[in-house]
């Protein structure tokens, strides 16, 4: 590992340091383009972090195929009864836990479907505790429970991180399927499960601060994964979501505006549909194109598999045949 420095005469110089098993790694590594950041202009330092992450959003967009794979995997376990673990420590465990708890207010998801699972514990998530991510054991533990119909998906920017390698093995040897999302591409990632996603953001501007572009590619795929898998198990009407829970008045003024422009109704007609739907934005959705009951609309919805499209292209078709 080779680390620069300045002599008196303020040209650089290189010292030479001993490999370690982490320096081997690019989230490690130095980045060129900040040597000099305590020296930086606070706005060319803002400037040259989000080019990074304009740049580490890139290098996401390159392993489209297997961020698809991934939300194939997860639409297919919660078409089947399965849960979704998302399993990590430190930035990479916050980022999953985020993304797990997001998925009940946006998706309609139950809590148990998609889970977070942090090094540490929960308390973690909000203060770090030391060496929880070494813990291999705790790793083994956390997903003991899961079976053939889960998915594990394992957050770790280095691909190193015990607790993630080791919930990795001990689900793929209870048959769940598994994921790994890096920012630290090598070889032999391919036994850790069965889709990798390696991103090669390279070097921080920061060194070895992952939660900088390291997390924002990481966020991003997280995002997609289940965005897209949600939309695969008919979470999503054009580009509306239809399962979403009204936790509020800004969520409720929603399912009130979606009902509308799907239905091609006013918003006191969408406001009615709503409540007759008893707050279940894709019924009342069928219910305003189908012209139909709400009990009729959830009939038409079961068949379709809880697609909105389906569900109403079927019905006309009926209608026409």
């Amino acid at each position: 590992m080779n680390l620069r420095h300045t002599t008196k005469a303020g040209t650089p110089a290189v010292k030479k340091l001993p490999h370690s098993h982490w320096s081997r790694l690019l989230t490690e590594s130095r980045n060129p383009k900040s040597i000099n950041l305590d020296r930086m202009a606070t706005e060319k330092v803002v400037t040259l972090l989000l080019d990074e992450d304009r740049l580490a959003l890139i290098e996401a967009k390159k392993k489209a195929r297997e961020v698809a794979a991934a939300a194939r995997l997860v639409g297919n376990a919660l078409s089947h009864g399965g849960r979704t673990l998302f399993v990590g420590a430190g930035t990479s465990g916050r980022l999953g836990v985020l993304e797990a708890a997001e998925c009940p207010p946006t998706f309609g998801t139950a809590p148990a479907m998609i889970v977070g699972i942090m090094a540490g514990g929960e308390d973690a998530v909000f203060r770090a505790k030391e060496g929880s991510e070494d813990r291999a054991d705790h790793g083994e533990k956390a997903v003991a429970s899961v079976t053939a119909k889960d998915v594990v998906i394992g957050v770790s920017a280095s691909s190193v991180t015990p607790f993630v390698r080791a919930a990795l093995k001990k689900a793929r040897a209870r048959r769940a399927k598994t994921v790994l999302v890096t920012c630290a591409p090598q070889a032999r990632l391919s036994s850790l499960a069965d889709v990798v996603i390696a991103i090669r953001t390279g070097p921080e501007v920061l060194t070895g601060s992952t939660r900088l572009k390291a997390g924002s590619a990481t966020k991003a795929v997280l995002n997609a994964i289940t965005t897209a898998a949600m939309v695969r198990v008919g979470k999503a009407y054009t580009n509306f979501m239809v399962d979403l829970k009204q936790t509020s008045k800004k969520l409720e003024d929603r399912a009130r505006r979606i009902v509308a422009m799907s239905a091609s109704v006013d918003l006191e007609e969408a406001d009615r549909l709503v409540r007759a739907a008893d707050d279940e934005v894709k019924t009342a959705i069928v219910m305003g194109l189908l012209k139909i009951d709400a009990p009729g609309a959830r009939l038409k919805l079961a068949a379709a598999g809880g697609h909105v499209r389906k569900a109403i292209n079927g019905a006309r078709r009926r209608r026409r045949a």
